[in-house]
C-alpha cells in the first residue's frame, strides 16, 4: 500500500537493491514495528521517533545521494547517525525539557533542526522537491515573511523556538498524529499486502480475474479491471498496481485488437481505482479516519458500493470500444470453478480482516491475524511460505513503507503549521466566497486544486493538505443545504425564533412553519456562523451529520487521486504507456477520459444517499446512476452501438447529468433513471438496426 515514491516511473527515483546486510536491517525494521503495534508499551510521541529513526536510516540505503562515492558515504553516514540520534534524544530529553519550563537549550536546538533537515532531504530524495519545498515555505511562514503577506493570510509570526518545539517536541508536528497513523495503520496493512503478494495471491487474483471475465466482449480489457481491482483491494498503491498487473492485462488487451494507448488508459485507471477498493486502500483512508474520528471499517464500509461505481464506469469505457472494434470473445480463459479450487486459500486472509474489523478489532490487530492467515493459508497451497519467505516479505513490507513514512512525517510539519496559524479556516472561509456558498462550484475549485498539487503531491500528501484546507467548506456547504431543506418542512429549534428577531426579523413569523427555498436560505445566511452550527446540531441527527462529514472527505479523497491519470503528471498512466509502448501524453489523455468516475462519483457523495443516506437508499443511488454513467461515457466515447452524431452525444450528456445533478427528491431521480435505461436500450437495438 506504499504511496507512489520510489516507483520509478513519472520522474521518481527508483529504489537502489539492498544487500544481505540492508536486507537484514529491513526485517529488523518490520519487527520493531510488529512489536511495538501488538506488545510495545511506549508512549506515542516516543514510538513515532523511532519510526522516523528506523525509516531514515533505510532510506539512505534504497535512495542514496548522488555524486562521488566518498561523499555519498560521509553524507548517507551523517544522515543516518543523525536520524537515530534525534530519534533517542527525543525519547531521553523530553522530561528534562519539560523540567526546564520549556525553555531550549543548544542540543534541541541542534536535534530538532537536525530532524528537520533529514526528514526533508530524505523525502526530495524519495518524492522529489514538491513537498520539502512546501515545508520551507510553511516554516519559514511562520517565522519570518507571515507577518509580511497582505491580506486574510497575513501571521503574526511566532519565534523559532516555538515553532521548533511545536514541530519536534510537540504532538502536533512531525512526530504528531500523522506519524502515529504511518507508524500504526499505514504500516501494519503495507506488510500485509506484501505477505500476500509474496504468498502468491496476487497471481491468483490475476488468474481469478481472467477465469471470471476472459470470455466476455472486450474481455482482456474487463480482466484488466477486475484484476487491478482486487489486486489494488490487497495493495492500496496505483501506480505498483499499475506495473504489477499491467505486464500481464496490457499485452492480453492489445493482443486481442485494443489500440495500445487505449490498452493503457484502461490499465492506469483501472489501477487508480484499486487505492478505491476495500478492504485495504491507499494510506490516505487511515488519515481519513483520524481526521474525521470515523472508524476505518465504517469508512471501508460506505467506500464499497462508490468503488464499484468507479469500476462499472470504466466497464462501460472498455465494452463500448470493444463494440466499435468488433471485438469478439477470446475462448482460452480458464473456467472459474478449477481457478478457485486451486487458489481459494487465498480469499481467507481478506475474509479473517473483513471478520475482524466487522467484530469491532482494531484495524492493527486484524491486519497482524491476516498475516498470520497468509502464511498458514499458504500451506493449503504447492508453495507454502516458509522462512525465507516470511523474511523476504518482511522486508518487502519495510522497503515499500520507506518512502511513504518519510512523506508522511513531512508532510505533518505542514499539517502542523496549517494548525497553528489558522490557515486552514481563513483558507475554508475564501474558498466559501470565491463559490459563492455553491457547492458545485466549490466541488470545481477543490478539483482544480486537486489536479494541481497532484502534479507534484503524491496522492496520499494531496488529500491530507486539501483536507485540512477544503474539507471543512465543503463540509460546512452541505451542512447548511441539509438545514435549508429542513426549514422548508417546517423544521424548527426553540432557540431560532429568538435568533430570527434579531437577525431577520421579516422571516421571524415563517419559523417552525414551511418556507419557500429562497425563504430558508435568506434566513439561514442571516444567521452568524456558530449560531448555525448549533443550529445544526439541534436539527440534525449526530449520524447524519458524521456522514456528511464523511462524504466531504471521500469528496477530497476521490478527486486527489486524479493526478494519476491526469496530463500532465500522470504517474499510472506513465507507467502504463512503458508497457504499452506508447506515448505518454497520448495514454496519460486516455486514461483521463476513461476514469472520469473519479469526478461523477463524489456528485453523488453530495448531492445523492450514496454515503449519507440510511437503509437501501445508498444500494437505490448506486442502481440509480448506472444508467447515467453509461449515457456520460457513451457522449464521451461518441459511439453506442453505432458512431453518435453530435446531437445524440448532447442528448446523452444532459440525460445523463439530470439523473445525478440535485433537482429533486430520491424518487423522482430514480423515475428519470429508468426511463434512461429504458432509453438506452431502445436507441441500442435502433443503432444495431441501422448499422
Amino acid at each position: 500500500m506504499a504511496d507512489e515514491p520510489g516507483s520509478g516511473t513519472g520522474g521518481m527515483p527508483a529504489a537502489a537493491p539492498l544487500g544481505r546486510l540492508g536486507i537484514a536491517f529491513a526485517v529488523v525494521v518490520s519487527a520493531a514495528h510488529l512489536w511495538a503495534n501488538l506488545f510495545g508499551t511506549m508512549p506515542e510521541l516516543q514510538a513515532a521517533g523511532f519510526h522516523f529513526g528506523l525509516f531514515a536510516i533505510l532510506c539512505v540505503l534504497l535512495f542514496p545521494a548522488s555524486g562521488p562515492r566518498a561523499l555519498r558515504i560521509i553524507a548517507d553516514g551523517l544522515i543516518a547517525a543523525g536520524a537515530l540520534a534525534t530519534s533517542i534524544y527525543l525519547y531521553m530529553a523530553e522530561d528534562a525539557l519539560y523540567a526546564r519550563g520549556v525553555s531550549f537549550i543548544w542540543s534541541d536546538w541542534i536535534a530538532a533542526l537536525t530532524a528537520i533537515a533529514i526528514v526533508m532531504e530524505l523525502a526530495r530524495r524519495t518524492t522529489g522537491w514538491v513537498v520539502p519545498v512546501l515545508t520551507l515555505l510553511a516554516l519559514t511562514y511562520v517565522v519570518l515573511w507571515g507577518p509580511h503577506v497582505p491580506g486574510a493570510f497575513a501571521f503574526a509570526g511566532l519565534s523559532a523556538e516555538t515553532l521548533l518545539f511545536r514541530s519536534y517536541f510537540g504532538t502536533d508536528g512531525m512526530f504528531g498524529p500523522i506519524a502515529r497513523i504511518s507508524w500504526t495503520f499505514v504500516f501494519m496493512f503495507i506488510l500485509l499486502g506484501a505477505f500476500l503478494v509474496r504468498s502468491g495471491a496476487g497471481d491468483f487474483i490475476l488468474a481469478l480475474a481472467r477465469a471470471a471475465a476472459g470470455r466476455m466482449t472486450g474481455g482482456p480489457g474487463i480482466v484488466a479491471i477486475l484484476g487491478s481491482g482486487l489486486m489494488g483491494s490487497i495493495t492500496g498503491s496505483a501506480v505498483a498496481n499499475t506495473v504489477s498487473t499491467g505486464v500481464i492485462t496490457i499485452p492480453l488487451m492489445k493482443r486481442a485488437g485494443f489500440p495500445p494507448k487505449f490498452a493503457g488508459g484502461v490499465e492506469a485507471a483501472a489501477s487508480t481505482g484499486g487505492q478505491l477498493m476495500p478492504p485495504v486502500m491507499g494510506a490516505g483512508a487511515f488519515v481519513m479516519a483520524s481526521f474525521t474520528q470515523i472508524s476505518y471499517l465504517e469508512i471501508i464500509a460506505v467506500s464499497v458500493l462508490p468503488a464499484i461505481l468507479y469500476f462499472f464506469t470504466v466497464g462501460v469505457f472498455v465494452r463500448l470500444q470493444a463494440a466499435r472494434l468488433g471485438l469478439t470473445p477470446e475462448n482460452d480463459a480458464e473456467p472459474i470453478g478449477p481457478v478457485l479450487r486451486q487458489g481459494w486459500h487465498f480469499l481467507l486472509p481478506i475474509g479473517a480482516l473483513a471478520g475482524l474489523l466487522i467484530w469491532g478489532f482494531t484495524p492493527v490487530f486484524a491486519a497482524a491475524i491476516a498475516i498470520l492467515v497468509t502464511v498458514a493459508s499458504s500451506w493449503l497451497s504447492g508453495t507454502p511460505m516458509r522462512l525465507d519467505d516470511v523474511l523476504a516479505a518482511a522486508a518487502d513490507g519495510a522497503k515499500s513503507m520507506a518512502p511513504t513514512a518519510m512523506l508522511l512525517l513531512c508532510v505533518g510539519l505542514i499539517v502542523n503549521v496549517v494548525g497553528m496559524t489558522g490557515i486552514g479556516n481563513t483558507f475554508s472561509l475564501m474558498l466559501s466566497g470565491w463559490a459563492g456558498g455553491s457547492l458545485l462550484l466549490t466541488l470545481v475549485l477543490v478539483a482544480l486544486a486537486s489536479l494541481i498539487l497532484g502534479m507534484g503531491l503524491p496522492v496520499t500528501a494531496s488529500y491530507i493538505v486539501l483536507a485540512t484546507l477544503s474539507a471543512p467548506a465543503i463540509y460546512g456547504l452541505m451542512v447548511d443545504a441539509e438545514l435549508v431543506r429542513t426549514l422548508m418542512a417546517g423544521g424548527s429549534t426553540p432557540e431560532l425564533a429568538a435568533y430570527a428577531l434579531l437577525a431577520a426579523p421579516d422571516l421571524a413569523a415563517l419559523v417552525g412553519q414551511q418556507m419557500t427555498e429562497t425563504q430558508a436560505s435568506t434566513l439561514l445566511a442571516a444567521l452568524p456562523a456558530d449560531i448555525r452550527a448549533t443550529l445544526a446540531d439541534g436539527l440534525l441527527s449526530p449520524p447524519l451529520l458524521a456522514s456528511m462529514l464523511l462524504a466531504a472527505h471521500l469528496v477530497i479523497f476521490w478527486l486527489s487521486q486524479d493526478s494519476n491519470v491526469t496530463p500532465p503528471v500522470a504517474l499510472c498512466a506513465f507507467a502504463a504507456a512503458s508497457i504499452a509502448g506508447t506515448r505518454p501524453m497520448e495514454t496519460g489523455l486516455s486514461a483521463w477520459k476513461i476514469a472520469k468516475g473519479l469526478y461523477l462519483v463524489p456528485l453523488l457523495f453530495v448531492y445523492q444517499p450514496l454515503v449519507t443516506g440510511t437503509g437501501i437508499e445508498p444500494l437505490v443511488t448506486a442502481l440509480m446512476a448506472m444508467p447515467a454513467f453509461m449515457a456520460l461515457a457513451a457522449s464521451l466515447q461518441g459511439y453506442f452501438a453505432a458512431t453518435l452524431p453530435p446531437l445524440s452525444r448532447l442528448v446523452l450528456g444532459v440525460a445523463g447529468s439530470a439523473v445525478i445533478l440535485p433537482w429533486g427528491t430520491l424518487w423522482e431521480h430514480v423515475a428519470l433513471s429508468c426511463i434512461l435505461a429504458v432509453g438506452l436500450a431502445v436507441f441500442w437495438r435502433f443503432q444495431t438496426r441501422r448499422a
